[in-house]
This record gives C-alpha cells, sequence and structure tokens, in this order.
C-alpha cells in the first residue's frame, strides 16, 4: 500500500480510537477499562502498524508504552474562553522548521487547589484542527522534554465535551507524546512557553527510550 494510504489507515483507526472511547465514556463504562483498552488499541498500533511512530527494529522488541498508573485527580472539567485576540505564532519543530498556528481559545481549570490555563490553538495547515500540547513538571524527568499533547484533531485526537455548554472535560490519563519523541524521523510541533504548567500532572503516557534511525525520512506528523 502506498505510504500516505497507510497514513491515511493510520490516522482513521486513531479517530475511530478516540470515538469509541467518547462513546464509552458518555455511557458511563468503568473509566479505567476504557483507558486499559485505549493504551492496548495504541500499543496495538504501534506495534503493527507501517505508520507506526517506531521504526522497524524498534517494533521488533516493541513491549508496550509506558504510562502513569490512572490518575482520577487527572481529569477535570475546563471553561473555554473564546473571547480572546486571536495571536499566530510560529511554533518550533525542530533546528530548521516551524509551524504556524492561531490562539483560538484559553481553557482555565483546576489542577487539586491550584488553578491553571492552557491556550488552545488551530493549526494553519490545510484542513486546520485544534490542537493542544502542553508541558508538565513531570518533564524531563518522567515525560518527554518537548511536552505532550493533550488533543490533536487533523490527526484524529480529540476531546470529550462536558454537559455544561462552554466546557470541555481534560484528560490528561489520555496525554500522549508526540512522534519525535520515539524517533528523529519526525518533526513535531511542541509546546510553546505559555502552555508550560510550572505542576506536575502524573498521567498519560511516560518518557519512551528512543532509537534512532539514521537516514530515514518520512512526512512529518504528531
Amino acid at each position: 500500500m502506498s505510504e500516505y494510504l497507510d497514513l491515511y489507515d493510520y490516522r482513521c483507526r486513531v479517530a475511530a480510537m478516540y470515538r469509541e472511547r467518547n462513546r464509552a465514556l458518555t455511557a458511563g463504562e468503568d473509566v479505567t477499562t476504557v483507558l486499559q483498552r485505549f493504551r492496548g488499541q495504541r500499543d496495538e498500533l504501534f506495534a503493527h502498524h507501517p505508520q507506526s511512530a517506531l521504526d522497524k527494529e524498534q517494533r521488533a522488541t516493541f513491549g508496550g508504552l509506558r504510562y502513569f498508573p490512572y490518575n482520577p485527580a487527572g481529569c477535570c472539567e475546563a471553561t473555554l474562553d473564546t473571547d480572546v485576540e486571536h495571536t499566530q505564532q510560529n511554533i518550533t519543530m525542530n533546528a530548521s522548521e516551524t509551524m504556524k498556528m492561531t490562539t483560538v481559545g484559553h481553557l482555565h481549570f483546576m489542577l487539586g487547589d491550584r488553578a491553571a490555563t492552557l491556550a488552545l490553538y488551530w493549526l494553519d495547515v490545510y484542513g486546520g484542527g485544534l490542537f493542544l500540547p502542553f508541558r508538565d513538571a513531570t518533564s524531563p524527568a518522567q515525560s518527554y522534554g518537548g511536552g505532550r499533547y493533550l488533543f490533536d484533531t487533523m490527526k484524529g485526537s480529540d476531546f470529550l465535551r462536558a454537559p455544561a455548554e462552554g466546557r470541555i472535560i481534560l484528560d490528561f490519563n489520555y496525554a500522549y507524546n508526540p512522534s519525535c519523541a520515539y524517533n528523529y524521523r519526525w518533526t513535531c510541533p511542541l509546546a510553546p512557553v505559555e502552555n508550560r504548567l510550572a505542576v506536575p500532572i502524573p498521567a498519560g503516557e511516560m518518557n519512551y527510550t528512543i532509537a534512532t534511525s539514521e537516514g530515514n525520512t518520512s512526512p512529518a506528523r504528531s
């Protein structure tokens, strides 16, 4: 199959995982069961799909991604404030590449007893999409130094809407690494300074030991 059709298939599978997660949580299924099923599906994609972020050598010894245990405190409701200046900025992807994205809102929420805010972005590339990168105080010792993503709707990952209007669920148990956390062949937009939180969020995906594959090139992805 064409590499690009493989990538399309990968994104379709990711989108289906998030739709199933959202359906299950909305239906009231046990949150830990839903999370474990989701993580198993993600591990399966990494282990076997040709568009896995891992190269063939890494997949040959792959034993599963590393995760923090389920953390109920890592799931909270956030108020979405869209009355913001639509500021465009270039986000660093690597030493020579950037990506344009525009601030479209601010998400205000509580982490334990501490108030926090993250900027929500729109990716200014063909098709666009809502994008929520962040970095927290578990980085770089426990989580990837460049930060993690909570969702990137252009690539199929999505968020869960709260019952109240203007609010969404931020479940950091589903935070995941950008592809460049696994292999240097990928280029990914990283969390900007305004989305670097001073508090630790021990939830979601942890660091992965990177094994590089020199000379590999692939379509940029996250």
